[in-house]
């Protein structure tokens, strides 16, 4: 297989079912976003040690895998069901993940700013890009629709990946930096 084909030099590429689109599409800068959170924890997994959240990372990879393929299929070429089903049991193992987490850190009474150490900080890039991956979603959405699990799914990603943060700076013994608000309201 040919890693170039020439056929997106003009700024258009194919949905899966063979449409032609521009690269301009919401569906593209969705799926790019959500193929941008997925190269970003891998970069976070790259650090990690824990065998337990390792796993868990590279099961959310592979389900933005699934997530990609979702939004890059045109539903009027292609007769295959939506398959935003298969997110279901992710989204309950990662909010049990949110759970088990959340119970084993202090309670927040401030919000808390991105960082507290490397790790952490990677995890905070996580959680905003898929935030945007969220937002580009829904975007698509009104003109394509997207099966509430897939939207759900990424909600979810966001808040795993702050409560990963977090565990992440507890664990290592450091301080949480927290926003000292200068503003007025």
């Amino acid at each position: 297989m040919k890693i170039y084909t020439k056929t997106g030099d003009k700024g258009q590429t194919s949905l899966i079912g063979g449409t032609r689109v521009s690269k301009a599409d919401p569906r593209l800068e969705a799926y790019g976003t959500v193929d941008e959170l997925n190269s970003s924890i891998g970069f976070l997994a790259a650090n990690i040690t824990d065998e337990h959240t390792r796993i868990l990372l590279l099961e959310i990879q592979s389900r933005l895998f699934d997530l990609g393929a979702e939004l890059a299929t045109d539903r009027n070429a292609v007769t295959t069901e939506p398959n935003g089903t298969i997110f279901g049991d992710c989204i309950q193992t990662i909010e049990k993940e949110i759970d088990n987490i959340t119970s084993t850190l202090p309670s927040l009474k401030h919000f808390v700013l991105p960082g507290g150490d490397e790790t952490a900080a990677r995890c905070h890039m996580c959680r905003t890009i898929a935030r945007r991956a969220e937002r580009r979603m829904w975007e698509s959405n009104a003109m394509y629709p997207i099966a509430d699990e897939c939207l759900v799914f990424v909600n979810r990603l966001s808040d795993y990946f702050f409560v990963l943060a977090r565990k992440f700076v507890h664990d290592a013994g450091k301080e949480e930096i927290f926003w000292e608000s200068h503003c007025r309201y």
